[in-house]
């Protein structure tokens, strides 16, 4: 046992060269080899009873969680191919220690130590292990719940986020919301490309962004973006405030390539009612921004 000690211990220092050359996969499969192989050694030494063979379990917990870190989804095949591998040992280990004695002959005391000490090993790493994996599952949780909520285009939220924004919203009858629609935006496209489109909808989406700083943004759909904001005492101010940011976008210089786009937006707004769902809400400042195309574009429409 000694000498398979010392052995496990030049592996384990050989290893550390896999670590330095970023070769993570072969030195999770090097130590996963190493440690069932000095468990195998270890039992048949020792027998069953110094729990050597309580490593393979906490081994196979570790596996079995471990395709979960990986981006690669073929790779949570070989954790259960190490599972199935580790259970085969570990039954193999008992059959074997059932029929044979160990060859060394341990005191009771010694046999007790060994017990306790691979049970303390083995489940305070289990445990950490899980901690780590539970952490990492919520932040990922986070991430995808976060990316599923923004427009990945404009970097502000999606219309997926508008309805749980409004499930969410406190005291709506205090709001307004404004939706505005950039003003010949396919003939932008068809002018000057769609890269200039995509440009024109990020710098749109970066100016509402800074000057409703406070409230609520969301990309509704293609160059139709919705505001949700808290209005002022004065209905008259809420609906400058808004007709401010529109007349701000008019007079921004958006240069691409050199060339400077004229770029107009149209805006409906519209105060919550009591009977309002979202859809209606949209709908019903919608109208009125339909209302400013159909009579020259460039306006807000209260």
């Amino acid at each position: 046992m000694v000498y398979i000690n010392i052995a496990s211990m030049i592996i384990y220092l050989a290893f550390y060269v896999l670590l330095y050359k970023q070769k993570y996969a072969v030195f999770a499969i090097g130590c996963g080899v190493e440690i069932c192989t000095h468990v195998l050694f270890a039992t048949i030494y020792c027998g069953l009873e110094s729990g050597f063979n309580w490593c393979l379990i906490g081994l196979c917990v570790i596996c079995f969680f471990a395709g979960y870190f990986s981006k690669d989804t073929r790779s949570l095949k070989r954790p259960t191919r190490w599972c199935l591998f580790m259970g085969l040992e570990y039954l193999f280990l008992v059959i074997f220690c059932e029929f044979h004695k160990p060859i060394y002959f341990l005191d009771s005391s010694v046999t007790f130590f060994f017990r306790i000490y691979h049970t303390i090993v083995v489940f305070s790493f289990v445990i950490v292990y899980l901690f780590v994996f539970a952490k990492y599952a919520l932040n990922l949780e986070k991430s995808i719940k976060n990316e599923s909520r923004i427009d990945r285009l404009t970097m502000v939220s999606n219309r997926h986020s508008l309805y749980n924004f409004f499930d969410c919203l406190e005291n709506k009858e205090l709001y307004a919301l404004a939706i505005f629609d950039i003003d010949d935006f396919k003939k932008i496209n068809d002018t000057y490309g769609h890269i200039c489109g995509d440009f024109i909808l990020k710098e749109i989406a970066r100016l509402t962004r800074e000057y409703f700083s406070s409230d609520y943004v969301c990309r509704y759909g293609g160059e139709e973006f919705v505001v949700i904001f808290k209005m002022d005492n004065d209905y008259e101010k809420t609906y400058l405030r808004v007709d401010n940011f529109r007349e701000l976008i008019s007079k921004h210089k958006f240069t691409f390539d050199e060339k400077d786009i004229p770029c107009t937006i149209t805006v409906g707004l519209n105060k919550y009612e009591s009977n309002y769902n979202i859809d209606k809400w949209v709908m019903n400042a919608d109208n009125k921004l339909y209302e400013g195309k159909n009579s020259g574009k460039n306006k807000t429409v209260s």
